[in-house]
């Protein structure tokens, strides 16, 4: 018999920018930050941990080699603790809680701490491929996966346009949508809302010695942002719609939650923050890469024999402003429960980590709110989505 999931503590990092305040940190011992602020917020016995799961994209250099049980070895967690890693490219720390909830539900594991981490300024976007490439290694695009989908690559840039011309999505429009998403994540900084969410961490400068900084505040927002500078901004390909601005910011972070069953409730001695009611992954056409969180949140709706205007929060990754405009068009949600406090174009989109990111702000944000459900879905690499529905308890 099945047991339910609960999600009894969740946390991140404040988004870094590209060689900014993060950039000093070492993605082990950024990982490691997280599992330990979990391990505090719940006062738990560190032994009592089953497993930890960590979401990472670019496991290479210094995220390679199993960075989740690195991530354990370099916390205060003891070396009894097992870890994992998880790619499901941008979805990963979101796989990575699925897992963990279905560990627990299962009754194999009463305990479970499900993160992600990403150093961009460490470990460059798309930096495994290049580097195999240049290595001798071959690349990932099979002979046969060419001949299936008549591409060399699939890229997520031809997508987002691909999105925004199907969608009919304008430039404009999706100018005025990243603008509005800079505001609401500015007036989120400014009254408070990431506070309890947002573990401050010693500021570290790559290349620059450390100081007693402490980074507390999403570095990426651009408090001076203007519709007229959006607006200004270089098309990334001639003849297309998209700009840097419209786009998710490159950014370094780690994010988790802590996922417990009942048993796990009886032996931390906590009270849970919110229960998994759903999830599901869904795979979907890998050239158009970016549209899979429309039909995924479509079927985890029937399957969770709800509505859509029964989910009072949405988090929807901004991977690119084609994506959210294209679901919200789609699914006929009510705008003014998406993204509440700004999303990834505002924010930053640290990839391994942001599913668990997206999780902690849904989690504090049904918790400030008083409302009862909230749903977060996320594009991925290779045309996929996951669809997470909890209810604040």
């Amino acid at each position: 018999m099945s047991q339910e999931a609960f999600i009894v503590a969740a946390t991140r990092t404040a988004g870094g920018r590209r060689g900014g305040r993060l950039s000093g940190w070492h993605p082990v011992d950024l990982a490691a930050e997280i599992i330990n602020e979990l391990v505090d917020r719940t006062n738990a016995d560190p032994a009592l941990i089953d497993d930890v799961i960590m979401g990472c994209v670019q496991q290479i250099g210094e995220q390679a080699v199993n960075i989740g049980r690195n991530a354990v070895l370099a916390s205060k967690l003891p070396n009894s603790v097992p870890g994992t890693s998880v790619d499901r490219q941008c979805g990963s720390s979101q796989q990575a809680l699925h897992f963990a909830a279905q560990a627990v539900m299962s009754g194999t594991m009463d305990c479970v701490i499900a993160a992600g981490v990403e150093s961009m300024s460490r470990i460059p976007m798309t930096s495994p491929g290049p580097v195999a490439l240049k290595a001798g290694l071959g690349q990932y695009v099979s002979p046969q996966i060419q001949e299936n989908f008549g591409v060399t690559e699939f890229t997520q840039f031809l997508g987002a346009e691909m999105m925004a011309e199907k969608y009919d999505i304008s430039r404009d429009a999706m100018d005025n949508y990243a603008y509005q998403t800079t505001l609401k994540a500015i007036a989120a900084i400014n009254a408070g809302h990431f506070d309890n969410e947002i573990h401050p961490l010693q500021e570290r400068i790559k290349d620059i010695p450390v100081g007693d900084q402490m980074h507390s505040v999403d570095e990426g927002v651009r408090f001076n942002a203007s519709l007229e500078a959006i607006s200004g901004l270089n098309l990334l390909q001639e003849g297309g719609r998209i700009t840097a601005g419209t786009a998710s910011q490159i950014c370094d972070g780690a994010s988790g939650v802590m996922v417990v069953n009942a048993a796990g409730l009886k032996a931390l001695g906590v009270e849970p923050l919110a229960r998994i009611h759903h999830m599901s992954v869904l795979g979907h056409d890998p050239v158009i890469m970016l549209e899979a969180p429309i039909p995924a949140t479509e079927r985890a709706l029937k399957k969770a024999s709800m509505g859509i205007d029964d989910i009072d929060l949405f988090e929807v990754n901004e991977a690119f402003a084609s994506v959210p405009m294209a679901w919200l068009q789609a699914t006929g949600a009510d705008p003014e429960r998406l993204n509440i406090n700004g999303g990834a174009i505002a924010l930053g989109h640290p990839l391994g980590g942001s599913g668990t990111k997206l999780m902690t702000t849904l989690v504090h944000s049904l918790q400030r709110t008083n409302k009862r459900y909230g749903l977060q879905t996320m594009c991925e690499g290779g045309g996929m989505a996951n669809v997470t529905i909890i209810e604040r308890l």
